[in-house]
């Protein structure tokens, strides 16, 4: 089997983010990354609440339809396909910030289910880090991933974003890792299996350099349950700065070879 090809970076946010807002990251330094590593396939995932969904937090509401849209026309090179998409959000209620509508002028939408920062919003702002706390975490964890399979989406292109995202339980540290342990391989191979059905992305987006030993295999672990249950794979970097691009495809290059990945594991918009 051909070895999986690091060709795309599906997760790339821009100064239109507001948690970038960064002047050098605009859509011409995006094609440059892409175009400098032999990248086929790119596209622009700005933070996104769409107004025809009720809901939307403070900061959400400003990154509306209009804002992402300013990033049109985007720039185009030889060799290179720039997609037009977004991250969007599920708040506390499981409510997915995207209408139809706008899933229908999207090329791929992320959704990120590890948001578990934003007090008040994407969960109750009692919760906090203690064991209780983490339990809970845990709980909701599982809980926006099987909310998501069931949600009426064209999972064909669909995402789901950073798995083993630290925002799930930033305390103490490494807390994510005492969710991920805390997650039974069962568990995650009935949700993976769903995943693999419906057809929806999952994306390999974490610092391989971070991990070693015990914590690298608690960071590999949904992954390879991914894999065995026959889930699709695709790369993204995350990036709001343009420094952001400088390890990204060496980064890729590590995960698929920890996890042994061929092009059969490609998920392709």
């Amino acid at each position: 089997m051909k070895p999986y090809v690091t060709d795309h970076d599906l997760h790339i946010h821009s100064q239109l983010s507001l948690c970038s807002s960064d002047p050098g990251q605009t859509t011409g330094r995006i094609l440059e990354y892409a175009v400098n590593n032999n990248l086929s396939t790119i596209c622009l995932t700005d933070h996104f609440w769409d107004p025809a969904v009720p809901g939307a937090s403070e900061w959400y509401a400003i990154q509306d339809l209009n804002r992402i849209k300013r990033a049109l026309p985007l720039p185009q090179a030889e060799g290179v396909r720039f997609l037009f998409g977004c991250e969007t959000e599920m708040d506390r209620f499981f409510t997915i910030g995207i209408s139809d509508k706008t899933l229908d002028e999207l090329d791929f939408v992320i959704v990120p289910t590890t948001h578990l920062h934003m007090d008040g919003y994407t969960l109750d702002a009692s919760i906090g880090y203690d064991e209780d706390g983490i339990k809970r975490r845990r709980e909701l964890y599982i809980e926006r991933f099987a909310r998501l399979l069931s949600a009426d989406l064209p999972f064909h292109k669909i995402g789901l974003a950073h798995l083993t995202c630290s925002l799930a339980c930033r305390n103490p540290e490494n807390g994510i890792l005492l969710l991920l342990d805390g997650i039974t391989d069962q568990t995650f191979e009935e949700l993976f299996s769903q995943a693999a059905v419906k057809g929806l992305g999952i994306e390999l987006n974490f610092d391989a350099s971070e991990y070693g030993g015990k914590e690298k295999e608690s960071v590999y672990r949904p992954y390879r349950i991914a894999k065995e249950c026959g889930c699709k794979f695709y790369f993204g970097s995350d990036a709001h700065h343009p420094r952001d691009f400088d390890k990204a495809v060496n980064n890729f290059k590590e995960i698929a070879k920890t996890l042994d990945l061929c092009e059969e594991d490609k998920f392709k918009i």
